[in-house]
């Protein structure tokens, strides 16, 4: 593969293209500032304006959300996996019904592998614009979004409709539903209490990875961070492991299907067959399958990249879900 071939796999932290309409609450005042990106795959976006940057399918969806401070992302549940780590900032990430069962903050490179079936949400509050990087399970990412109730209702107050199909309309705009097109049914506070909300205990030993205890498990060679036998043992579908600079090699390998790279600091030269190029910290790389390749840092000083690829487990709820 060419170099000029590969770069259509690659999507640059700078030329990321946000959607600043892609939910429905993307007019409730505290909410009404985030950006979403959709990098890998259709993503759960409910805006046609949303940009999908590489649509190949990888067995589970990449995709971001860039938020100033004090903004935050409504409670909303998935029927498969979502992960989060952070690239910048610092990040509030709570659960339960009403977002009070629990929480934790994470901060540059940590991770978390959020339960399927819990209704989640997560601010930035740190002092900067913020970015988390994120997967989802799945090529289709479990078919969309499930919001609390109280979320929709809020979005009807500001002027958006979610539609049975899932696509927004908003009604600031002079958008209404088509004819024969009714809203999303929103769902019952009997079937809303059906959620489980964890309490922090329950989640954060099981579910959370902090960045410096990945690099010293990574220090010789690379640690699977979320996999069957890895620190967050799971099968959503995928596996991520992260490599250092000390866990790097120039020796080529290869997987049977794509497979996909996201440093989170340093800088990272990756070689394949026909070329190479240098990734920073917020790009996205697809590698096809069958393709040799490696990574290494090509500059001094602190490096470490994600690497995620699917596996054949199914891409929804597993046996460490708190459901």
């Amino acid at each position: 593969m060419t170099p000029e071939e590969m770069e259509s796999r690659i999507v640059r932290y700078g030329d990321l293209k946000p959607c600043k309409t892609a939910f429905i609450d993307a007019h409730t005042p505290g909410s009404d500032q985030k950006e979403n990106f959709t990098i890998i795959g259709g993503g759960v976006s409910e805006s046609p304006d949303q940009h999908v940057h590489i649509a190949i399918p990888h067995g589970f969806n990449i995709g971001a959300a860039g938020q100033p401070p004090k903004c935050r992302n409504s409670l909303h549940s998935h029927r498969t996996a979502e992960v989060f780590f952070v690239l910048s900032g610092r990040w509030r990430f709570f659960w339960g019904r009403y977002g009070t069962a629990g929480e934790v903050t994470l901060e540059k490179g940590d991770i978390i592998n959020i339960p399927t079936g819990i209704f989640r949400g997560f601010e930035n509050i740190g002092t900067d614009y913020g970015m988390i990087m994120a997967i989802l399970g799945g090529d289709d990412a479990g078919g969309g979004v499930v919001w609390a109730p109280q979320v929709i209702q809020d979005a009807q107050d500001h002027g958006l409709v979610l539609a049975e199909t899932g696509k927004l309309y908003d009604t600031k705009q002079g958008q209404a539903l088509p004819d024969g097109v009714k809203p999303m049914p929103i769902m019952s506070d009997e079937d809303a209490n059906r959620y489980p909300s964890p309490t922090t205990a329950e989640v954060v030993p099981h579910y959370v990875a902090r960045y410096w205890d990945m690099v010293a498990l990574a220090d010789r060679k690379p640690v699977l961070v979320i996999g069957e036998n890895g620190m967050l043992r799971d099968r959503p579908g995928f596996e991520v492991g992260l490599l250092t600079r000390g866990a790097s090699t120039t020796d080529m390998h290869s997987h049977d299907r794509p497979s996909v790279l996201m440093p989170v600091t340093g800088h990272w030269r990756v070689v394949w067959d026909g070329g190479e190029t240098t990734l920073a910290p917020g790009d996205t790389m697809s590698v096809p399958e069958n393709l040799n390749h490696t990574a290494y840092p090509s500059m001094t000083g602190d490096a470490a990249l994600f690497h995620i690829v699917a596996t054949d487990d199914p891409a929804g709820p597993t046996a460490t879900d708190l459901n």
